[in-house]
């Protein structure tokens, strides 16, 4: 792994701890998770599997410790690999459709349902919901899921044109 993969990956983790750390708790001290689609944007640009586990594993520590769900930095850590990897696979799976947006968007609406589901059930299992489920999904997994798409749509872009620039080594093909 490159020094500056891992640079330009802890600072993709820095963006969504900030992210994440503001927003506010809205259904029974959950939030949305912005940082998913930093850790989403991370894979994608550096899809390797050394690269995803760091990756994961920072952000749900990271995810855990920020968060306004009691006793949510277990689920945190669970969730993060499962859903990195989930994502991983399909972004592999998607070999002639990788750069193209619209694939990206679906990637980051299933990653964050995926990632929600995985959430609130170990959290179930472990602590306990503060609600029913189906409360916890509508009123933070879809918004989230619908705010981290929106990101990824205007981040990407941005991402690949600084990829492009600045000629880190990634695993996207990046056009002149």
């Amino acid at each position: 792994m490159k020094t500056k993969n891992l640079v330009a990956l802890a600072l993709l983790v820095g963006m969504g701890a900030v992210l994440h750390a503001v927003m506010p708790g809205i259904v029974f001290g959950m939030k949305p998770d912005m940082m998913l689609a930093m850790m989403f944007l991370g894979i994608v640009l550096f899809p390797d599997s050394k690269s995803v586990l760091l990756l994961s594993i920072v952000t749900g520590v990271i995810s855990g410790l920020t968060t306004t769900f009691p006793g949510g930095l277990i689920p945190n850590i669970i969730d993060k690999p499962i859903t990195a990897f989930a994502i991983f696979g399909l972004f592999l799976a998607l070999k002639n459709f990788r750069s193209n947006i619209v694939s990206i968007a679906i990637l980051t609406a299933l990653g964050t349902i995926i990632s929600g589901i995985a959430f609130l059930g170990s959290a179930y299992l472990i602590v306990g919901l503060p609600g029913p489920f189906a409360a916890l999904f509508a009123g933070v997994v879809l918004p989230a899921t619908a705010a981290n798409t929106i990101a990824m749509i205007v981040l990407y872009p941005v991402a690949l044109t600084i990829v492009k620039r600045t000629k880190l080594t990634t695993g996207q093909t990046v056009n002149s």
